[in-house]
């Protein structure tokens, strides 16, 4: 039987297999625990991280969701200031939706384009 871990590695690699970030258009992944949200962008050419964003140093600031939002929030402001508009979204196996759509949605309103 397959764990839903094992599921979620299988597809991270079969999606990671087909994308890759580059300096014009880097990589913006998210990994989700039960607590936190995490959010990068990496220019996967030259190895770099170019911004994060993640909930570590929020307070409660309202439900999972609202917090995921104000990541993707973060996410697109740091992404802006790093001179980076445009990114290709890397969900890292997880299902679009939830906490995932909401912190992909808040990055869109700020002006990142996917």
């Amino acid at each position: 039987m397959v764990t839903k871990e094992e599921r979620r590695l299988k597809i991270k690699a079969r999606v990671r297999g087909k994308i890759s970030g580059t300096q014009e258009r880097p990589r913006l992944t998210v990994f989700r625990s039960n607590k936190q949200i995490y959010a990068q962008v990496i220019d996967d050419v030259a190895g770099k991280t170019v911004a994060s964003a993640s909930s570590l140093k929020m307070e409660d600031a309202g439900t999972k969701k609202e917090i995921a939002a104000k990541v993707g929030e973060e996410i697109a402001k740091a992404a802006n200031a790093a001179g980076v508009s445009t990114v290709v979204f890397d969900r890292n196996g997880y299902l679009f939706h939830g906490r995932i759509k909401e912190l992909a949605d808040a990055a869109r309103k700020c002006g990142l384009k996917f």
